[in-house]
């Protein structure tokens, strides 16, 4: 009994050294403010010289790993790193992105408690932009990739570590790394990007952690509505001004949400999380599959993340009117964000929002889509399997089910070339560390970095990705 109970000290003290490591790793580089890119086409001195920062720091924290892969930059400061296996076949792709989004100039009245991008460690928490989306999550892969090759492992099959630099703008690295490896001819087995986590508190009446991973994510639309009029002073307004125009239309997209509708993703997460529920709603989901329509009506009831798993969602998230507060503006804009649900087209979910105006004064310009992305497979394929014994490895308590991603990723331009195209950053994450995310005080736990380097770990020497050794 006393060995037994040394090896399990042993191999705890172990992981709580690596997600120390973690830690540092981590704090030095949300210090290097790699912040998306404000244009799609040009960098600016400043966005050059911090990614060049960052890929300088990279390559001293992680001798081991560049120097056993050939490296390709890809966009502007992407990395595609090769580690090669013992076979190229059922090539392996991890992913992270290196960009974060901006924080205000004035952070402080913003609510953060720490400066955004001083890496501070306090209180078992690494904070700062970036910890959650993706930093944490990029430190996790390197950190198990640079571990395993110290203990003298070898990938079994051809492994990449791809590292996007514009995920939070436009995605333009992960296009090109998707050109590049199409015309090497790869066809990656498996590819795991960011999307969901380890999360709790995240579905009503759940008492453990769910690892949900995203078997695919919602489409992206951007629409710009635009109203336009003859303009003037303001001490002589026309009846209906431009931006009352489409005032009225913002008002009827809100009243008028899409249709719900339950998506066989969801249905297999419902009936997934169901065993481990008490009550009423573990009876409900139990037979989830027979009351589609029931829950489709009554999950957004639940709350918005609930909402947006069973439809279309519109977000209105820009306007513009008049540059001066006594002139009536010509034109008058809005930016709608939509997150099209699985199922539907980019161009239906389109067309459905003009008809919800249904107001020829306002136009619709469409300046970005992406469709929603094919479906990977779950249940017992032996990828999605996998996924699930590397959770187990880093949160045995956890149960893994297959969700619906309804952010993008850069993993949607890899599922043109690949079968299985997985979202899920092994990451402990409350509701309030969710809600953190693009906004103040984002922050990780250290043991939640030493459970995501297992996770990887563990998927690598995992029987479906092949154990080696030198």
């Amino acid at each position: 009994m006393g060995r037994k109970g040394n090896k399990t000290d042993d191999a705890g003290a172990e992981v709580a050294a690596r997600a120390d490591t973690a830690a540092a790793h981590l704090s030095r580089l949300v210090r290097i403010a790699t912040v998306t890119p404000a244009a799609r086409d040009e960098f600016t001195e400043e966005e050059r010289q911090s990614f060049e920062d960052l890929h300088a720091a990279l390559h001293d924290l992680y001798p081991r790993t560049f120097a056993a892969a050939a490296l390709d930059s890809v966009g502007r400061a992407g990395l595609l790193l090769r580690l090669a296996g013992a076979s190229a076949k059922r090539p392996v792709v991890l992913m992270a992105h290196q960009d974060v989004v901006p924080v205000p100039q004035d952070w402080a009245a913003e609510g953060w408690e720490h400066p955004p991008f001083a890496g501070v460690i306090s209180k078992g928490r690494v904070h700062g932009r970036g910890t959650l989306d993706d930093k944490g999550a990029l430190v996790c892969v390197l950190d198990a990739v640079e571990s395993l090759l110290a203990d003298g492992w070898a990938p079994a099959r051809d492994l990449y570590l791809l590292f996007g630099a514009d995920e939070e703008s436009y995605g333009d690295s992960a296009i090109a790394a998707t050109a590049l490896l199409e015309s090497r001819g790869v066809v990656p087995w498996l590819v795991l990007d960011e999307g969901g986590a380890v999360a709790t508190g995240a579905f009503p009446g759940l008492s453990k952690e769910m690892a949900v991973v995203g078997a695919t994510e919602k489409g992206l639309v951007t629409v710009v509505l635009t109203v336009d009029s003859g303009g003037g002073h303001a001490s002589t307004p026309p009846r209906r001004s431009a931006p009352g125009i489409l005032a009225k239309a913002l008002v009827a997209i809100e009243k008028n949400p899409f249709p719900a509708e339950l998506n066989d993703v969801s249905l297999e997460m419902f009936e997934g999380v169901a065993p481990h529920l008490r009550g009423p709603l573990k009876t409900v989901l139990r037979r989830a599959s027979s009351m589609r329509g029931v829950l489709a009506q009554m999950l957004p009831r639940l709350g918005p993340e609930m909402a947006a798993m069973v439809r279309t969602t519109t977000a209105i998230t820009q306007l513009s009117g008049s540059p001066a507060r006594n002139v009536l503006a010509t034109s008058a804009s809005a930016t709608v964000n939509m997150r099209v649900a699985v199922g539907i087209t980019a161009d239906e979910a389109v067309e459905q929002l003009r008809k919800t105006i249904g107001d020829k004064r306002v136009t619709l310009e469409v300046i970005e889509s992406d469709e929603p992305s094919p479906v990977s497979p779950t249940g017992d394929d032996e990828r999605f399997v996998a996924i699930g014994a590397a959770v187990a490895a880093s949160y045995p308590d956890a149960i893994t089910v297959p969700y619906v991603m309804m952010a993008a990723s850069d993993g949607r331009h890899l599922a043109r070339i690949s079968p299985a195209v997985y979202r899920f950053s092994p990451l402990r994450m409350d509701a309030e560390q969710r809600a953190a995310i693009h906004g103040p005080n984002e922050n990780v736990e250290i043991s939640a970095l030493g459970a995501g380097v297992q996770f990887y770990r563990a998927l690598l020497t995992g029987p479906a990705l092949g154990p080696a050794t030198r």
